[in-house]
């Protein structure tokens, strides 16, 4: 089977999926695993070669090479050349850049329940060093939205 986004083809066999019908499921049966969104973190932070993700993560090299075949082959990072020729590098591909908005989402909910009050962390912004604003989900109106005011229209 192969999902298809506007710009990337993700091949991934009906068998692997969690809950087929499901774009949540879906998603998290691409990149749930805390290594891979770690992985995709560093890789929005500047980090492209093996080394870079080894040192800054700590994790065994048989997970990353793993982790790293796996978001190639999913179409979430693309491999190319180091112009030395020595070594491998990774970049986000399109459908990794559109991860932006997750890796937010997820970042702006960690500091508002993983962080005890006045406790420090790193906080993200902008070219203008301001603060990036909480993400809101809102409807065509501008109305915010909540589980409590949305649902899902399940596939036929």
């Amino acid at each position: 089977m192969v999902a298809k986004s506007n710009r990337t083809e993700v091949c991934v066999t009906a068998e692997r999926w969690t809950d087929p019908n499901c774009p949540v499921a879906r998603t998290v049966d691409l990149v749930g695993d805390r290594w891979s969104l770690l992985i995709v973190r560093d890789a929005m932070d500047g980090a492209s070669a093996f080394t870079d993700f080894h040192q800054r993560l700590g994790i065994a090299r048989n997970v990353l090479t793993d982790r790293l075949r796996r978001l190639t082959e999913y179409g979430i990072l693309a491999r190319d050349t180091a112009p030395s020729g020595k070594r491998q590098t990774y970049t986000l591909t399109d459908a990794g850049r559109d991860l932006f908005t997750v890796m937010l989402a997820l970042r702006q909910w960690g500091e508002r329940h993983a962080f005890t009050s006045g406790e420090e962390h790193s906080v993200l912004v902008d070219q203008r060093g301001e603060v990036v604003p909480e993400l809101r989900a809102i409807d065509t109106t501008g109305t915010p939205l909540t589980s409590g005011t949305t649902r899902v229209q399940k596939a036929s």
